[in-house]
């Protein structure tokens, strides 16, 4: 067994006090107190590539608990990153000071369905698909649908104002939450907003959403539900280029059409998801549309006319295909939010841009992806929400081979850039966190970053709410670490975990 903590730079470390895991341990109990250097390193990564080791992590059942957690921190001035199910694509969830990592997963509950007023309550550890699983069968569902809905929390979900292929028509997190219960800097569970509409005074429901844990930690969250439309039929649309995918698309905007999810995949992410999947795509398919008509029957009937003729009537159209059964629309949908599960049998490492563009500058950009890809020598599959200009650009490699990690690392750079010289931003869905820091003064002034600081600051003055993130920080940088290293440079050849 490991013989104690160390750091991911493999140098000793403190460990946190025993005075101060007593007290922890007095207010969660001791199973809610994790401090074993086994426990720790689980909690050292998510999605992202970085890593960094908590001091010790906690996991609350009750937003009291994390309450007395948050006055114990403040007076001995830890670090308080909060977590749920770690599938962060950009470090949001990365200990970079250490201190404690909320665990959010034990407070997974619904706590009110409330269906005359769409409504529900909800814990931030709750698993979003198992939200609208609940809920089906009142005829409701949650529309915000992040590709990792089946291991995403809603708590997760609020701190990046996560979006999904269903919300080019009902909007991003941010539009169906109505109410969070959140612990601040000194302490106190506090409530913004909730259940009644049209709320005076400031949006501060709004604010916090999409602030990434920067704010708080919020303990509860009330939720808009939608009445489940009675009709969907989805197409998948064949092209022969992804030029002739993105005509269709425009097309489609231009004559009015808002489908409920408009989704592309290119040529390698097609062949990629087609051997994981066998979703029989038509062979030799540039790129692939995956379009989703949704509402009463007879708007249905009506619009999926319209998109039929304008997919099939796009140069360069090779086939449009009806999903004729519930069963073979629920298998073109787990095949494109497979998408990041199939990029593991390209290579064992990713790296996803999460960038945004203009939709006219789609095609544009989406030839620059190409041409750094040949040009860095990395594997470059693209899936997109096209529908709202949200690119997601994977670069599928090998940490194992020398050299590599630059190289991604300097395609991913000249992407954002590419996007944002699109007059597009940096981010899409998946926060600014750890990674995306550098890149914010691409597209803020000093003086817009200071603003938002003062802003940070008024919710977390004592600087210790998931500290280093969202703005530029240089004392938060972290190891540049590849995947396969990381923690294992700290772990002698005696140790087990």
């Amino acid at each position: 067994m490991a013989s104690g903590p160390a750091s991911a730079e493999g140098g000793a470390r403190t460990a946190l006090p025993a005075r101060i895991i007593s007290q922890l341990r007095e207010i969660l109990g001791p199973d809610g107190v994790l401090t074993r250097y086994e426990d720790l390193l689980v909690y050292e990564y998510d999605a992202y590539m970085d890593r960094a080791l908590p001091e010790a992590v906690i996991r609350p059942t009750t937003g009291q608990q994390l309450a007395a957690v948050v006055q114990l921190a403040v007076r001995e001035r830890l670090a308080i990153t909060a977590r749920g199910g770690a599938s962060g694509l950009s470090g949001g969830t990365i200990p970079v000071r250490g201190g404690l990592v909320v665990d959010l997963n034990s407070m997974h509950r619904i706590l009110k369905v409330d269906p005359d007023n769409g409504l529900a309550l909800v814990q931030p550890g709750l698993i979003n698909l198992d939200l609208t699983t609940a809920v089906t069968p009142l005829g409701l569902y949650y529309a915000p649908d992040p590709s990792s809905q089946k291991t995403s929390t809603i708590g997760g979900n609020i701190a990046e104002n996560s979006g999904g292929p269903h919300c080019l028509s009902h909007g991003m997190t941010t539009n169906h939450i109505v109410g969070l219960e959140l612990v601040t800097r000194d302490g106190l569970l506090c409530t913004l907003g909730g259940p009644a509409p049209d709320a005076p005074g400031y949006d501060l429901v709004g604010l916090a959403v999409g602030s990434e844990g920067t704010f708080g930690v919020v303990t509860q969250a009330w939720v808009r539900l939608l009445i489940a439309p009675p009709v969907t039929v989805t197409f998948l649309a064949a092209y022969e280029t992804i030029e002739a995918a993105g005509a269709a698309v425009s097309a489609l905007v231009a004559a009015g059409v808002v489908p409920g999810a408009l989704e592309l995949m290119d040529e390698p992410s097609i062949q990629a998801l087609e051997a994981a999947f066998h979703v029989g795509y038509p062979p030799g398919a540039g790129a692939i549309l995956l379009v989703d008509v949704e509402g009463l029957p007879e708007a249905v009937e009506e619009q999926e006319v319209l998109v039929r003729r304008i997919c099939e009537e796009t140069p360069g159209s090779m086939v449009v295909q009806y999903a004729g059964t519930q069963a073979e629309r629920d298998k073109l949908w787990a095949a494109r939010k497979g998408a990041l599960a199939a990029c593991g049998r390209v290579a064992p490492n990713y790296y996803l841009c999460d960038g945004t563009v203009p939709r006219s500058k789609l095609a544009d950009v989406l030839g620059t992806v190409r041409q750094l890809g040949i040009r860095y020598g990395v594997n470059v599959m693209t899936v997109a929400h096209i529908g709202d200009g949200n690119l997601h650009p994977i670069i599928a490699f090998d940490a194992l081979e020398e050299g590599i990690i630059p190289r991604v690392e300097a395609a991913h750079d000249e992407l954002v850039e590419a996007c944002v010289e699109a007059g597009g931003t940096i981010t899409g869905e998946h926060g600014v966190g750890l990674e995306k820091r550098k890149y914010m003064p691409l597209i803020f002034t000093p003086h817009d970053l200071e603003k938002m600081a003062l802003v940070r600051d008024a919710f977390n003055s004592t600087g210790l709410f998931n500290p280093g993130k969202v703005l530029p920080d240089p004392g938060a940088e972290t190891a540049k670490v590849a995947i396969p290293i990381g923690i294992g440079a700290a772990i002698g050849p005696d140790t087990w975990v």
